[in-house]
């Protein structure tokens, strides 16, 4: 019996170790695979820089140590002011839209689940064509107005619905949820076009942003965006253990001593702030929050204190190579990189649903 226990602890230890291993493996192949696409994605455009240009600018104008004399003006300015804040904001905006979903997906025990199944995406859209369409403004900021309004819409939309589906259902159940936002998604695209119809000479600037684009977005737009990606993000990765045990049931959950309303509450709401942020500062993007924890999950497996923090990293960096590939593949032209996002999410959507269906058969 000596020998058996001793033999199944070092079984266990061994174990342990072999996970733990995979898991740093896999840390050290993400955080790689991010920095690459970022140098990558500070570097390539319509005008190529030499692979040492981004650290090399970085250690100068953040840390004071090294010299760039040797690099010209102009490529620092478009490094620095250009591209960098824009890569920077896109990795953000990713690793949100990813963190939501993947929360989204674990509170609901739903596949399909991500922040638009709420409508919240679809609040922040329609606030954020209404300040488009009214030219609201606010005086010292320029473009906060449209900022300001659809983070605004995205808190009253999660509002709204929660205090009615309160009203239909005093539990909460996640069903109610899901088909309240999903009411709540139809009645707000369906403004959303009707004011897209009557805006006239905003229609172009309207329908661009409605299919998302960092074009243009600059330091500003990422101060405006950090503190609401960590107001959001930070809480929510400290709730994996609340969302595993969501994973067992909510009752499962209630017995092992979760606050159910309480946790589905914060979680909603930290959720909403991770996606009305976004759909602020880079307008409609689908399919991130849905295909990239998929992805994770296949990695990583089901536990949210590894799917979560993964999310992040492979959300960023798989927005990131959405935004490089809007802005190279007709340059100079620019494609939206809504349109991006949607036509290689959906293709790995469906490969990702058909190999699910093949595994069950």
């Amino acid at each position: 019996m000596t020998r058996f226990g001793g033999h199944m602890d070092k079984s266990g230890t061994a174990g342990k170790l072999k996970k733990r291993t995979k898991t740093f493996l896999l840390a050290v192949f993400s955080i790689l695979l991010f920095l690459l696409v970022f140098n990558s994605s500070v570097l390539i455009g319509s005008i190529g820089f030499s692979p040492d240009y981004t650290i090399r600018i970085i250690l100068k104008h953040f840390f004071g140590a090294g010299d760039i004399s040797d690099i010209p003006d102009s490529a620092a300015t478009i490094i620095l002011n250009v591209r960098m804040p824009r890569v920077i904001l896109s990795a953000m905006v990713g690793a949100a839209l990813s963190l939501a979903g993947a929360a989204m997906q674990g509170l609901l025990k739903n596949p399909l689940a991500d922040g638009s199944t709420l409508g919240i995406s679809s609040g922040g859209a329609l606030g954020a064509v209404i300040s488009i369409v009214l030219g609201i403004n606010i005086p010292l900021f320029p473009q906060a107005g449209l900022a300001i309004m659809s983070i605004l819409a995205s808190f009253l939309s999660l509002m709204f619905i929660l205090a009615l589906t309160y009203k239909i259902d005093y539990n909460l159940s996640n069903h109610t949820i899901i088909l309240t936002g999903v009411i709540f998604s139809m009645l707000a695209g369906s403004i959303t076009s009707l004011l897209v119809s009557l805006s006239g000479n905003n229609l172009r600037q309207v329908v661009f942003w409605s299919m998302g684009s960092f074009s243009g977005k600059g330091w500003s737009h990422v101060a405006l965006m950090l503190p609401f990606f960590l107001a959001g993000s930070l809480p929510l990765t400290f709730l994996s253990r609340e969302l595993n045990a969501f994973s067992l049931g909510e009752e499962q959950a209630g017995f092992i001593g979760v606050d159910i309303k309480k946790v589905k509450f914060a979680i909603l709401i930290l959720v909403s702030v991770l996606v009305g942020a976004s759909v602020a500062v880079g307008g409609t993007i689908g399919f991130v929050g849905l295909v990239i924890p998929h992805i994770t999950r296949f990695i990583t497996g089901p536990d949210h204190r590894k799917l979560l923090p993964f999310s992040v990293l492979f959300g960023s960096s798989f927005l990131m190579a959405a935004d490089l590939l809007s802005r190279t593949v007709l340059s100079p032209a620019e494609i939206p990189i809504g349109v991006v996002t949607s036509l290689v999410g959906g293709i790995l959507f469906i490969y990702i649903f058909y190999s699910k269906m093949n595994v069950r058969r």
